[in-house]
């Protein structure tokens, strides 16, 4: 998974689908993170045109479709796996190199076709955490392996 998580994060780009202003959800939480470790982040929604975040509005994107460099964006899911099949399709239409399934979106047949059509997919056992592979609990390690640090300035 070290290789994964090193192309994971030595992208120029990242976006969030599923990201949500509800601070409960793991949608928000997840976007909070990349904002916090000043990675630039695009938040996917295609029911919300913004994403609020510390009274801070974000543009949405409503799907990988839209991402201006596609080809330069990692992609971390929060979405249900029925979802999740499908913007995964898409994702790869666009382009998009790596994915990170974040735990409880996706199925064995999901997590099989994220395997076989992207360059790093990173998802199921392992990590840190008791649940899975998930960027709030093992995203620094990754920034580290791909040689980046969080900007100082932003508070969570």
């Amino acid at each position: 998974m070290e290789a994964a998580l090193k192309t994971f994060f030595s992208s120029t780009r990242f976006a969030v689908a599923g990201a949500s202003s509800d601070p409960s959800k793991f949608g928000h939480k997840v976007f909070a993170w990349y904002i916090y470790h000043s990675l630039p982040v695009t938040p996917l929604n295609p029911r919300a045109p913004t994403i609020t975040l510390q009274s801070k509005e974000y543009a949405t994107t409503p799907s990988p479709a839209g991402l201006s460099d596609a080809s330069q964006t990692s992609l971390s899911v929060i979405t249900p796996p029925k979802v999740t099949a499908a913007l995964l399709k898409e994702a790869k239409e666009a382009g998009i190199p790596a994915v990170w399934l974040q735990p409880g979106t996706f199925d064995d047949e999901v997590l099989a076709y994220a395997r076989a059509n992207f360059e790093a997919a990173i998802a199921g056992d392992g990590g840190r955490g008791g649940e899975g592979w998930c960027v709030l609990v093992d995203g620094e390690e990754g920034l580290k392996k791909a040689g980046r640090k969080r900007e100082e300035g932003w508070k969570l």
